[in-house]
């Protein structure tokens, strides 16, 4: 019985890296602290764990092989990386990494670098620290991820197009290679970083040395000082290593006892390859070890040892070996066939792993590690604010039409619409527009809405996140916006007129009182849709419920599979689309026989519901777009900063992509990101089977949504930095790591349709409730504030919009009479200080029902006020202001608010009518602004008018 190697005992249970060093032919585990440490002369297994969004464990493992290593300690690293993969279910990917030559997947792990350290456990090597520091001269390659290497301290190793690294006693010089790129440059300053880290405690400081501009500076000098003075650098000679490996035709080789034989064959394709052997395919570069799902552990050490003499009888150092199981093969290795299958016969499912987990323990390994761990079950959250102000269009041949308020979430599946909608960031308004494509628009129509959302962010300055969605592929975040969604059939665009006019095609458009079926779908009052879909019984569907209506008849139909909150939801959606008619209720299995004669007759329909596309493991990409051609570079392990100001990114969600554009990219480049975008749909490089409809968002450097920088551990300084990538990073590592902060203030790019989009300070507004639903009301906030945010916050209540509740859905529904007039104080209050925009006007849903005002004792005042009411009644605006003019300590008149309004029905004359806020006594002017005077005129200009404005007052 050949047991797992106690070592890997409980290995890739939870994600993160585990290490191993070969000592004495066994694997022993690295300690967490020296991890990104290793040692010439030995030899690693590295496991990489991840988690991935369903739940299951992906495992990669690596084993690096030292320059100095040995073959004995080397051939072993190799053989416990199969024994590894077989004791995690053999799913595993497997990469021979060897120093120098590593791939950008092994290093993305211990960013920025690392950086072989001489001896090893053979040669007696000890942990000890150096007493005298020693000058060393490092060569740094590479883009995204970056390639390390000691040279010879000499003027010689010295050239034009690479960037070095001196390490000096007292300071790190970085000498920039003219020919070498600005990104290059910012990367290696990440070396640097971990130099002054890792080997000077952080205490010494660092200089950027220019190539060629000889003896402009002192720390110039002082560089060229160390090799003698400045002189001319010769010519870089290519080494060996620098010389690229010759490329070839994939050659494909099959392993039968341990010997590898070519396979005769004209073309490659998937079924050449055999569950029941191990095959090598030659790429030159890449040498690739297939295994068969059948074949035993010790065919596929076999295989494995055939590649390693393979590349070793070759002198092919550079080669990279990259061992894949049937059934997990990676995306680079299917694109070396002709054609390769979407799906293949061989089980992939829990079933199909634990027939592996019996075969391997047939074989006589004791396998451990096969679990994997639930799926994550939670609703998306929109990660948007969902209380800022929405304007939409309708697209009309080359022009835009600005809809009206009651019809800015009712769209037609034959039109296309842009939408701008604007929400408080961080420091500033940020803007998301997009253009929405109904499924029977016309050609023309969805390139002029493209075109028109494109310019509107042009005229922004690209300040704005653009979004280009398709009608069945909207985003959570864009339902979250318009938070009570219609889609009607038809049209009502020229552009759609004219089309079924040409084709004769009968005009499907919807009428109120014609025969219509809505499906109503959503996950509550903040996202909720209804789609028209064709009068048909099979257009039902177990998992929802239905809005059917012909004329003045109505009928709403639940599916045995819906819930309370699903048929609460077709009550709202009732309220909208036919609000003056009472409904039929029907119950799937027992319809009435009308209800069937509109749908003409009873046939089968489907239970399960519709499945969306889901959102996927996030994958960073490095674009470049030239002549039509996109070219692009997968980034592992990214962070924020390997996004460079210079470049276009795209980061892969399946179900979105975004399109990162750097604030240095050209204005040109900038306008082609949605064709970037597009372009990247149609190459589907992952081999996703992405949809062509899926939404895209053109997101700005230093405009970055939430919905995009959630994907990443975010620092939005260092957006907010001047200069390109590399001066940017120099100024950090030269600080210290703090990113030195000089935005420049940004002016309101302006709102369109003539309408304007400001809105109340980030702290005067309420937040929906899916930000946080308990979160607990705060004390010194003015009575708006907190009338509001008791209304949103309530958590037996219903957000049915981002609005400000009008007053039946705010109060309860007993009232005094005396707090009828206090409750209209505080609805025109509300209501005037966080104004909705015109598709915020909602009707509140018939199940929300008010009583009428009924006789109700005052509460005593030391009793415990635990009702809504009376928590209400304890904020109300006090009405007894006085009307009588009198001076205050500034020696102006004071007059009421409700006299100083810009609606007021009785105006006070003869003021300033731009400080209107200064004839309001220090009281009020604290009850309503929720602050003192003088901490009011300590705000910013920007911020006092917006607040003023909420209060009418400006």
């Amino acid at each position: 019985m050949r047991d797992l190697d106690p070592a890997f005992q409980g290995a890739g249970q939870k994600a993160g890296i585990e290490i191993w060093r070969i000592e004495n032919f066994r694997p022993v585990p690295v300690a967490k602290s020296s991890y990104g440490k290793f040692f010439t002369g030995d030899s690693y297994v590295i496991l990489k764990t991840t988690a991935l969004k369903s739940g299951a464990l992906r495992h990669d493992i690596h084993y690096w092989l030292g320059k100095d290593t040995s073959q004995d300690e080397a051939g072993v690293a190799a053989v416990k990386t199969v024994e590894l993969d077989a004791a995690l279910g053999g799913r595993a990917v497997q990469y021979r990494e060897v120093q120098g030559h590593e791939t950008e997947k092994f290093l993305s792990y211990f960013k920025p670098c690392i950086i072989p350290q001489e001896g090893g456990v053979a040669s007696g090597f000890k942990h000890v620290q150096e007493e005298e520091h020693k000058i060393r001269l490092f060569v740094c390659r590479g883009k995204h991820v970056v390639h390390v290497k000691e040279v010879p301290f000499a003027r010689s190793s010295l050239n034009h197009d690479d960037i070095f690294i001196l390490d000096t006693k007292s300071k790190i010089f970085q000498f920039n290679g003219s020919n070498s790129s600005i990104q290059e440059r910012a990367k290696a300053l990440e070396v640097v970083q971990y130099i002054k880290d890792t080997y000077h405690d952080g205490k010494c400081e660092v200089a950027a040395i220019e190539d060629g501009k000889l003896m402009a500076d002192a720390e110039t000098g002082e560089f060229w000082g160390f090799f003698g003075g400045f002189a001319p650098l010769p010519r870089k000679t290519a080494s060996d290593e620098d010389r690229p490996v010759e490329s070839h035709p994939a050659k494909l080789l099959s392993v039968e006892k341990g010997q590898a034989r070519p396979v005769d064959t004209d073309s490659l394709t998937r079924e050449l390859l055999d569950t029941n052997n191990c095959y090598i395919l030659d790429c030159g570069l890449e040498v690739f070890v297939w295994m068969g799902r059948n074949t035993s552990l010790d065919e596929r050490k076999s295989a494995s040892g055939a590649a390693e003499e393979l590349i070793r009888g070759s002198d092919r150092p550079k080669s990279q070996i990259v061992r894949i199981i049937e059934g997990f093969e990676t995306v680079l290795f299917k694109s070396k066939f002709e054609s390769w299958p979407q799906t293949t016969n061989v089980a992939v499912t829990e079933d199909g792993r634990s027939k592996v987990a019996a075969l391997l323990r047939r074989q006589g390994l004791n396998v451990k590690g096969l679990a994997k761990a639930a799926p994550v079950k939670e609703e998306p959250q929109p990660h948007i604010d969902c209380t800022g102000n929405l304007q939409v269009w309708r697209v009309n041949g080359q022009e835009k039409l600005l809809l009206p308020a009651s019809d800015q979430s009712k769209f037609y599946s034959g039109d296309c619409y842009i939408f701008q909608y604007s929400y408080p960031g961080e420091d500033k308004e940020e803007y998301l527009i997009g253009a929405w494509v109904g499924k029977q628009s016309v050609e023309e129509e969805r390139v002029s809405a493209v075109s028109l959302a494109t310019k509107m962010v042009e005229a922004m300055k690209f300040q704005a996140t653009q979004a280009c969605i398709h009608e069945g592929s909207e985003p959570i975040q864009f339902f979250s916006i318009f938070q009570s969604f219609i889609v009607f059939k038809g049209g009502r665009s020229e552009g759609y007129k004219n089309y079924i006019a040409e084709k004769e095609i009968p005009d499907s458009t919807y009428t109120e009182d014609g025969l219509a079926l809505f499906r109503v779908q959503g996950s509550g009052p903040d996202n909720m849709q209804a789609i028209q879909v064709e009068a048909v019984a099979s257009s039902l569907n177990s998992s929802y419920c239905y809005i059917l209506h012909s004329g003045s008849t109505i009928f709403t139909w639940a599916g045995n599979l819906t819930s309370p909150d699903d048929h609460e939801l077709v009550e709202r959606k009732l309220d909208i689309i036919r609000p003056n008619l009472q409904s039929k209720p029907q119950k799937e299995g027992s319809e009435s026989e009308q209800f069937w004669e509109l749908l003409g007759g009873k046939s089968e329909y489907p239970s399960q519901k519709i499945a969306r596309e889901p959102e996927g493991d996030p994958h960073l990409f490095s674009c470049t777009f030239s002549k039509g051609n996109l070219k692009v570079t997968e980034i592992y392990n990214f962070t924020q900063d390997d996004l460079m100001t210079e470049d276009i990114f795209i980061l892969d969600c399946h179900s979105d992509i975004f399109v990162w554009v750097g604030q240095q990219v050209d204005t040109k480049n900038k306008l082609q990101a949605l064709t970037i975008g597009q372009k990247f749909l149609e190459q589907d490089v992952l081999l996703e089977n992405l949809s062509r409809e899926a939404p895209i968002y053109i997101v700005m450097e230093g405009s970055e949504p939430p919905f995009f920088t959630r994907f990443f551990t975010w620092d939005s300084a260092k957006s907010a930095m001047h200069g390109n990538s590399f001066q940017r990073k120099l100024t950090i590592v030269k600080t210290g790591g703090t990113p030195a902060i000089d935005k420049p203030k940004r002016r309101t790019p302006a709102s369109y349709g003539g309408r304007s989009s400001s809105v109340p300070d980030r702290s005067q507004r309420s937040r929906s409730m899916s930000f946080s639903p308990e979160r607990v009301r705060v004390r010194g906030r003015s009575p708006a504030f907190n009338a509001l945010a008791a209304a949103f916050e309530n958590p037996n209540g219903r957000n049915l919009s981002t609005p400000p509740p009008v007053a039946k859905k705010l109060y309860p529904k007993s009232v005094t009479p005396d707090s009828a007039k206090k409750s209209a104080a505080i609805t025109a209050l509300t209501s005037s200080f966080e104004r909705p925009p015109p598709a915020r006007e909602t009707i509140i849903p018939r199940s929300v029902k008010v009583s009428p005002p009924t006789p109700k004792s005052t509460p005593e005042p030391n009793s415990k006020e635990n009702s809504i009411s009376s928590k209400l009644e304890s904020l109300t605006i006090q009405e007894d202001a006085k009307e009588d003019e009198a001076e205050d300590e500034e020696g102006l008149p004071i007059y009421p608010y409700e006299r100083l309004k810009i609606t007021s029905t009785d105006p006070v004359s003869e003021i300033d009518v731009t400080k209107r806020e200064t004839y309001l006594s220090s009281e009020e002017f604290k009850e309503k602004f929720g602050m003192k005077k003088d901490a009011f005129y300590k705000l910013p200009k920007w911020k006092q008018n917006k607040l003023k404005m909420a209060l009418q007052l400006f």
